[in-house]
Order: structure tokens, then sequence, then C-alpha cells
């Protein structure tokens, strides 16, 4: 139950992107250091800014420098759209979540990177779970991080003495409790969307990869539990937040989400965490993706 990185050595994606900018976009070999620019919507820099700025150290000749910017991710593929059908574009390099990036993916907005990297990015180097990842991505995403996601929840042990056990407890909790449990919505939060693709295995719907036509009794839990949910957040961080001020005492999560906020002291220590019955691990990853059109 922790965040697993799927490549032996971190320094090789950045390698890949400086790479792809330099020769495999321009067609030719690049003839001087190039400025790094990210953006991240999948809340990666916490822990991969160190491998990014260790690369641009040790390669000079390669980097010149690097910039950061963060957004929510369901404005990525708007905002990199705009900066290519202005023939500029000034993002680089992407990190992003399963969701913005198959947005990206399905726009043509993204440098194929595979099989032409193939070498420089071996599969073999993969775990079993990114190499689900990188097949979802179709050749244009880079798997980064992949982890067994949720849906997990955690919660408040001096406010929650007993956990929900089952499906129906915990909605009999919500209702005893309302204002208490909270996700974020699962367009950009993957505990929120952890919950949303979850839910049909633990309360065994008709079909569980079917939203349209399987998900009867997971729309009607929803709703049900919804009438006692405050708001939904746009993001993760929203939660944890108040999840830690105590004013919500069980909220979604998924494994890496449980791990990194107890490291870096945003909920308290002593948090626990529940698993449902049935429950079907919904894996979560991170991608590293280079958009079209740089120069």
């Amino acid at each position: 139950m922790h965040r697993v990185r799927v490549w032996r050595v971190g320094e090789l994606l950045v390698g890949a992107a400086v790479l792809a900018l330099g020769i495999g976009v321009g067609g030719g070999a690049a003839q001087a250091p190039i400025t790094i620019s990210v953006i991240d919507v999948a809340g990666d820099l916490s822990s991969v800014r160190d491998i990014i700025e260790n690369y641009a150290k040790a390669n000079p000749q390669k980097v010149k420098g690097v910039t950061y910017q963060r957004a929510p991710a369901p404005e990525l593929p708007t905002k990199i759209k705009v900066q290519q059908d202005a023939g500029r574009v000034d993002i680089n390099l992407i990190l992003t979540g399963q969701d913005a990036g198959s947005v990206l993916v399905q726009n043509g907005q993204l440098v194929r990177l595979f099989p032409q990297y193939d070498r420089l990015l071996p599969r073999e180097e993969l775990t079993d779970a990114a190499k689900v990842l990188q097949d979802e991505g179709e050749g244009y995403l880079l798997p980064s991080v992949v982890s067994n996601g949720g849906p997990v929840f955690i919660y408040n042990p001096q406010k929650v003495k007993q956990p929900p056990r089952t499906a129906e407890e915990f909605k009999a909790w919500v209702k005893a409790n309302p204002g208490k449990f909270m996700y974020a919505r699962p367009a950009n939060s993957g505990p929120g969307r952890s919950i949303l693709a979850g839910l049909p295995y633990i309360l065994g719907d008709r079909n569980p990869k079917d939203p349209v036509a399987g998900w009867d009794k997971t729309w009607a839990f929803l709703k049900e539990v919804g009438e006692f949910v405050e708001y939904y957040p746009t993001g993760t961080t929203v939660t944890l937040k108040e999840f830690a001020e105590g004013t919500r005492w069980i909220i979604a999560g998924i494994m890496e989400w449980d791990m990194k906020p107890r490291a870096e002291g945003t909920i308290p220590p002593d948090s626990k965490i529940f698993v449902l019955p049935n429950t079907s691990f919904v894996i979560d990853g991170h991608y590293w993706a280079i958009p079209k059109g740089i120069s």
C-alpha cells in the first residue's frame, strides 16, 4: 500500500523529454540547452520536482533552466489548444493524471513517444500495473507513477469510533452525520474518481465498466448519499485540509493520498483508513507527456 515509482531511474523521464524536445520534434540534433517548461495538473511536483532539478543541474549542456506552473486538470486540454491554435506552445512537459491525459490523446494534442523511444525507456523496466497504464496511453503518455489506487476511506478515529463495515453501514453513517463525509469532484481528483469507479464493484452493479447501462445501484447510492454531502470541492487538497481541521470526519482516499499527506503532516498521523467489502482497487496512475507544436 504505497506509491510505486515505475522507472528505476527517475531522471530518464526528464531525459526522454529533453530528447523529444531536441530531436524528436524538430527533426535535428539539439544545438543549445533548452528551458523545460512544466505544467502540473496531477499534484506531482511535490514528489518529482527534485528529480527534474537534479537532472537540470547534472546536464547543463541540455537544460538551461526550468519553469513551473500548476492548473486544474479539466482546464489543461483547452489551455494547450489555445497555445497550439496560436502557433506558440510555451509548455513542453506535462505532468498529468489519467483524466486530462486521456482527453489530450483523444484530441490529438500530444507528441507520440512510443515506439520511437522504446530503447531509451524500455517496457521491461515497468511494473505490471505500469504496463497496463502505458497501454492505456496509446504511445503518447509516459507512465511516471502508479499506485493500487482505491477507493479507501480515511477517517478520524477520535470522531469515528467504529468505522462502517459495509456499504449499507456507510450510507447509514453518512445520513446520521450530515456534512461529515466529503469527496472532491471526480474530474479533478483521484480519490473522487476512485469512489465513482469503485462503487459499482462494491455494490455489485450489473456492469461496473458501463456507467450508462450498468450502474443502476451506483447512481442510486450516490444520489442518496449526496443529500448529506455539503459540497464537492474542485480538488483533493480541499478535502485533506477540511479533514485536518476537523470539519470532515471521513473523506475519500487512495493509497498514495493516504501515505503522502501523513508523511508531509497534511493530515494527523493517527488518521486511519477502512476498505469496504468487495472493493476492487482501481489503479491510479500519472503520466508525463509532451504537447505537439513545441519548438
